[in-house]
């Protein structure tokens, strides 16, 4: 029955830390956002946290390297209205209007245990192979992998062939988990372009008749900076059919020393129907520190898959089982998952930072997101009713509970 999903055991502490943080900024009479800001970890801080993680093995200790989240709480919370939510009515006398965050922070693949390794060819049309074990799971990773290998190679992306995931024939890589395939695979492809390049960049200065590369560069698939005009196709017919007849290839594995975190505020407005126990999500936000988001639309598409995830984590996904074990909903008919059509107003904002561990300066992006939605929401009601509610998902039968045992009424 069990088994990892996106995030796994972070979307739960979560839920239970972001809660008590809430309750401590407002036992101080703190603003949220504030007391958020104030005690958050900061650039070139570390945590005991860090050296604890680990996966057979004890973690590593770690200094954040770059965060972004002060801004990602400023911009979410203007896009929410964070500061006019004196303005914000309910819809109707029987329901009650509030706004949650929640901050959150993740990994970036597991340090001294994901490994990923890549292989990039050169054709005599000038297109190049890239061939990788990381998998495509729907994420656009393909396309990610593909961009970091045109980029340090200097061609157009329509240049790069990707091919994946069958390891009997790619190299090998641990797996799409632990959001490694930018942050991990994306440096392996990185290395190997580097190589390629030098390879490539070696065959033109001597075409050229140059005793070194000093000075060449690849810029949109032509070879500059030297006394001949050439192309990439020029050195690659050049290296198979005339000069050794040799195939430009080249390959290398990278293994991660660091997990630097993605950061990110997570923002809900919403009302609850204190007549049902229903909870309606009006808007959410997400702000992502993923450092440099090597493609902005899939790595917002990332977000909003995570978020709809959270949503429906946060308020209708259960097992339920009866006393021998056997579970009572287990068809869609009966265990709800939201799709896009359940989605209510949502807005993705991408804060850049640089990493340097990173192709590019990229961290993850992609299992952030899920965490969020079960304590801003948790946050929200709080907001909006003085009741806090501890388990999920908030059903209207559960919320509805919740408020009757606090005396709260339409």
């Amino acid at each position: 029955m069990g088994g990892a999903y996106r995030g796994y055991g972070a979307t739960q502490a979560v839920f239970a830390l972001e809660s008590v943080i809430e309750e401590a900024a407002r036992a101080i009479g703190m603003e949220p956002l504030e007391f958020r800001k104030k005690n958050h970890i900061k650039e070139g801080q570390s945590s005991p946290v860090f050296k604890a993680l680990g996966e057979g093995k004890e973690g590593v200790e770690m200094e954040i390297g770059s965060i972004g989240l002060d801004e990602a709480i400023e911009l979410g919370a203007r896009e929410i209205g964070w500061y006019e939510r004196k303005d914000k009515k309910p819809s109707a006398p029987w329901k009650r209007r509030g706004l949650g965050v929640a901050t959150l922070m993740q990994g970036s693949s597991i340090p001294y245990i994901d490994m990923a390794s890549a292989t990039v060819k050169l054709n005599d049309d000038g297109s190049v192979n890239l061939v990788m074990g990381a998998t495509d799971l729907g994420t656009g990773s393909d396309t990610v992998l593909s961009q970091i290998a045109a980029e340090e190679l200097g061609i157009p992306v329509e240049w790069v062939i990707p091919y994946s995931s069958d390891t009997d024939l790619t190299p090998f890589d641990v797996g799409a988990y632990a959001s490694s395939t930018t942050y991990l695979s994306g440096m392996a492809v990185k290395k190997a372009a580097a190589l390629l390049k030098i390879k490539i960049l070696q065959v033109a200065a001597r075409m050229m008749g140059l005793s070194s590369t000093d000075g060449l560069l690849i810029e949109d698939g032509s070879i500059i900076g030297g006394p001949k005009s050439l192309t990439v196709r020029d050195v690659a017919l050049h290296s198979l059919y005339v000069e050794d007849q040799e195939q430009l290839i080249a390959s290398a594995s990278h293994v991660s020393h660091k997990s630097p975190p993605p950061f990110a505020a997570h923002f809900v407005d919403l009302e609850v129907d204190l007549e049902t126990g229903e909870i309606d999500v009006l808007k959410y936000v997400a702000a992502v520190d993923c450092g440099t988001a090597i493609h902005p639309k899939l790595a917002e598409g990332q977000t909003e898959g995570a978020l709809l995830n959270g949503l429906s984590y946060a308020l209708t996904e259960e097992y339920i089982f009866n006393e021998k074990g056997k579970m009572l909903n287990p068809d869609f008919g009966h265990y709800k998952i939201f799709s896009t059509r359940d989605l209510p107003e949502v807005k993705a904002i991408l804060v850049p930072t640089y990493e340097e561990t990173g192709p590019y300066g990229a961290k993850s992006v992609s299992e952030i997101s899920i965490n969020g939605a079960l304590p801003a929401i948790s946050n929200a009601v709080y907001d909006a009713t003085g009741v806090r509610l501890t388990e999920g998902p908030f059903t209207p039968e559960r919320v509805l509970r919740a408020l009757r045992e606090a005396g709260i009424r339409p």
